[in-house]
């Protein structure tokens, strides 16, 4: 059995100088500065690692048996106001649910020739270990709908709507986009000849163009009967085609009556009506007359919008948080704005998250050391966004001294794809998740076992929750833009909440890279953008890079008739290690085919791992002068001497930390709600300024934001802020701030360094409805969507939160009366089991999960 290394009488016997030359072993290694960066010798000394709970050794890594982070205490007036929090922002939404389903309940009524209360439905039972998706638009059925009685095709009430309508029923059907793989030439900026058309009319051709198959067809197999009844599809739409479909239930019918006679004696309770009023509309941000106070130091100014309310966010800080705040978080949190929340690590254990210690907590040691350093991970490639695989000890080496492409020195930034799987993030990482939960700010939203405005946990026993974490996202960073090949997360929108804490942060050697090479490569990628954005070059006399004035390299363009893209480079300095070629990602491949391994080398699209010879691994920043030759620093680029990079110079000690070593690891972008339809109008207008698989531009757009194929450069934003007025709040992530993402806002991120996060998704009762808004917009995308699925399944978990609230102040309410039926029962009070999710499909047409 494995034993904990640094609770050994040494560690407390010994000061820590005493124990950090024996690094021989991987035990001992592990207690070394890299491990315990916030504790100082005296203190490791008077108490170790193991007695601080923070010990990174594998025995205490993969220990058994995790105590759980201490849940907050709720005293039971906050649970009511919590309670009835809840259900006064669910009852709007409560109102629509059933007046949806009476509506078809009548028409159904109608259909039969019976009335009202002569008809009674058919009750699905869900057996424990089943849910129900629509078969035709893949959205999760939670009560009403209707049903084959021969093949048990099933369709929601929304693609009902649709049918009578004369509408496509959750949405058209679109080819796949098939990017082509042109080589590495073509990525760094060399033209590509193909034959045929002119490249910009078939780049127009194809955005323009309609996304579906014709609608006429699909309609002309299916569609509504004239008195609304639902034929089932034929066999070519995967139905039967031999009835009409049934209107079933999977609660209740009664229930809803009965719902509505309990929450009216709730509403009309005084216990109600006190929250109601004790809440306060004034935010202590601002004064009466809406400026910001003086005296707030716990706002950020994040946009400058013009005559906008709106542009500095919340940003308290965790370890000065108390009760108060949690109301004016709520005042911000309401409004749909994110919430940053700084020093969040400050009140956990100090375990580090390090990704070697992450490695080293996951690793299977049967095959011993050197076989586990040659386990592959998937890992995507920001240059071309294609996937391929790389040996993890070498990703890790990368992280910390950083990787470049061989041939023109361009940074690498790559990517880990789901490492870990966030499927067994905690029970492979225990020991990480209790740290990640112990950290969440605000857990009355964010605590995933028991936070009482997280809809998520109010899910009954023996109910598959699903998958909101926590998800780890580790990747390299470089601090300035490069136009391509920058390590980003691309424009897209949760369908829920979500929280997003910095864990962990490297900032990559400070070496100069052939500052004449990469303005060469940036001067050839801005003429083959203007050349596939304008059909060719010949109006084009002259192209240059000349410096500007934040340091950063821009197109000059003289005698060109396109003069509005004289400044649209956003090529800056590069300053990252450069390294010889000696290990390779292997098997990359586009995510929509795989190639070859002869294919990889014929067209370069192969990564290589730069390794410079004599270098130290591990240096210390803080003892080691600063690089030679630098000059200060203008703007967000940092200019370099050219000839530190000539091979016969010694390597470069590396430098002190500066001001900018404690600047923040990721850029944040994101976007108000109420902005989304002009940002995907931009989006779509620009689309062909965009690059994606293999660095070809963008030629099919089906939902700009939910496709996840944009990025929107300083350029960019320019342009969006210029052309439509739009502008996001913009903020560095620093180590240790959680980021707060409300539902339906857009949202980008770049890393300025190396950078691990973890995050978590979580419902809050304000949001339900963007949630609600997200799913009707992902259930009309293709089946073939990465979005497609409906994972959160929120009108079911908005309907047992609502349920469970209502449990919970019917007890508290004068004269609430045990007789009420119940949620899981008939109307006749016998028991009825309630519906719950499942890993296998019910009957023939059940979708599988």
């Amino acid at each position: 059995m494995l034993k904990c290394a640094t609770s050994a009488k040494e560690m407390t016997r010994r000061r820590w100088s005493g124990v950090s030359h024996a690094i021989t072993s991987d035990t001992v290694g592990n207690a070394s500065r890299d491990g315990y960066p916030n504790l100082t010798e005296d203190e490791l000394a008077a108490k170790c690692p193991y007695c601080r709970k923070n010990c990174n050794c594998k025995a205490c890594l993969r220990m058994i048996g995790v105590e759980e982070p201490q849940q907050k205490e709720i005293s039971e007036e906050n649970q009511i106001s919590y309670a009835c929090h809840i259900m006064r922002l669910l009852l709007p939404w409560l109102g629509e649910l059933q007046k949806e389903q009476m509506e078809e309940k009548k028409l159904e009524a109608r259909i039969l020739g019976v009335s009202m209360d002569e008809m009674k439905l058919e009750q699905i039972k869900c057996g424990p270990a089943e849910r129900i998706y629509c078969n035709r638009c893949r959205t999760s059925i939670f009560d009403f709908h209707r049903s084959c009685k021969h093949c048990l095709y099933d369709l929601c009430l929304i693609c009902c709507r649709e049918l009578r309508k004369g509408e496509i029923p959750g949405g058209e059907e679109v080819e796949n986009v098939q990017y082509e793989n042109r080589g590495q030439d073509y990525i760094f900026g060399k033209n590509f000849h193909s034959k045929g058309e002119n490249r910009r009319d078939s780049l127009r051709r194809r955005i323009d163009s309609p996304t579906g198959g014709s609608k006429s067809c699909s309609l002309v197999l299916w569609s509504a009967n004239s008195d609304g009844g639902i034929p089932c599809p034929p066999k070519e739409m995967g139905g039967c085609g031999g009835s009409d479909l049934d209107l079933k239930c999977m609660f209740p019918e009664k229930m809803h009556a009965d719902l509505q006679e309990r929450t009216d004696k709730v509403v009309r309770s005084d216990i109600f009506e006190k929250t109601t009023f004790s809440r306060s509309d004034q935010c202590p941000c601002f004064d009466h007359s809406g400026t910001v106070r003086n005296d707030i130091k716990t706002v950020r100014k994040a946009a400058d919008r013009k005559g906008s309310s709106d542009n500095y966010l919340y940003c308290p800080v965790a370890t000065g948080l108390g009760d108060d705040d949690l109301i004016h978080f709520q005042m911000h949190w309401a409004k749909g704005e994110p919430v940053v929340i700084s020093n969040v690590l400050q009140s956990t254990s100090g375990l580090s998250w390090a990704p070697m210690v992450m490695w080293r907590a996951l690793r299977e040691r049967a095959k011993g050391k050197a076989e586990d350093e040659k386990i592959d991970v998937r890992v995507v490639d920001c240059l071309d966004w294609c996937e391929g695989s790389l040996k993890i000890s070498e990703f890790f080496k990368g992280y910390k001294n950083g990787r470049s492409h061989r041939r023109p020195h361009w940074p690498e930034m790559l990517k880990l794809k789901d490492w870990p799987p966030s499927s067994t993030f905690d029970k492979r990482l225990p020991r990480h998740c209790a740290e990640f939960i112990s950290a969440l700010p605000f857990p009355e939203y964010t605590d995933p076992r028991s936070g009482p405005l997280n809809l998520s946990v109010k899910l009954p026993a023996g109910v598959m929750k699903p998958d909101l974490g926590p998800k780890s996202y580790i990747a390299y960073g470089f601090s300035e833009e490069l136009g391509r090949g920058d390590s980003v997360t691309k424009l897209h929108c949760d369908v829920s909440d979500a929280v997003n804490i910095q864990t962990h942060t490297n900032e990559v050697p400070c070496e100069t890279y052939d500052l004449c090479r990469i303005k060469k490569v940036q001067e050839n990628m801005r003429k083959q953008d203007l050349q596939e954005l304008r059909g060719d070059l010949n109006s084009c006399t002259e192209l240059r890079a000349q410096p500007s004035v934040d340091g950063s390299y821009e197109a000059a363009m003289t005698s060109c008739s396109m003069e509005s893209y004289k400044n649209s480079s956003n090529g800056l300095h590069i300053n990252a290690p450069r390294r010889d070629a000696t290990d390779d990602v292997k098997d990359k491949v586009s995510p929509h085919k795989s190639v070859t391994k002869s294919d990889e080398i014929r067209n370069g699209t192969r990564l290589y791992y730069q390794r410079r010879a004599n270098r130290k691994v591990h240096q210390d920043k803080a003892s080691d002068p600063p690089i030679p030759g630098k000059s200060d620093e203008i703007g967000t680029g940092i200019r370099r001497k050219v000839h530190q990079n000539k091979a016969t110079d010694p390597p470069k000690p590396v430098p002190e930390k500066t001001e900018k070593d404690k600047a923040g690891g990721a850029l944040w972008d994101i976007f108000r709600r109420e902005d989304s339809e002009k940002l995907q109008e931009y989006l779509r207008n620009h689309a062909s300024e965009f690059r994606h698989i293999h660095c070809n531009p963008v030629n099919k757009v089906i939902h700009p934001i939910h496709d996840q194929t944009f990025y929107l450069t300083e350029k960019h934003k320019k342009k969006l802020k210029k052309e439509y007025g739009v502008e996001p709040w913009t903020f560095e992530q620093k180590l240790g701030d959680a980021v707060l993402i409300p539902a339906g806002c857009p949202h980008q991120v770049r890393n300025l360094k190396s950078c691990t996060k973890v995050a978590m998704d979580f419902v809050s009762p304000e949001n339900v409805g963007e949630c609600v808004k997200l799913t009707d917009e992902f259930r009309a995308l293709p089946s073939a969507h990465k979005a497609k699925e409906d994972k959160l399944e929120i009108k079911k978990m908005a309907l047992y939160a609502f349920l469970d609230v209502l449990e919970f102040l019917g007890r508290h309410v004068e004269g609430s009366k045990s007789g009420d039926v119940q949620p899981n029962q008939s109307s006749d009070g016998t028991a009825e089991e309630k519906p719950k999710r499942s890993t296998r499909a019910r009957g023939g047409s059940r979708s599988r999960t």
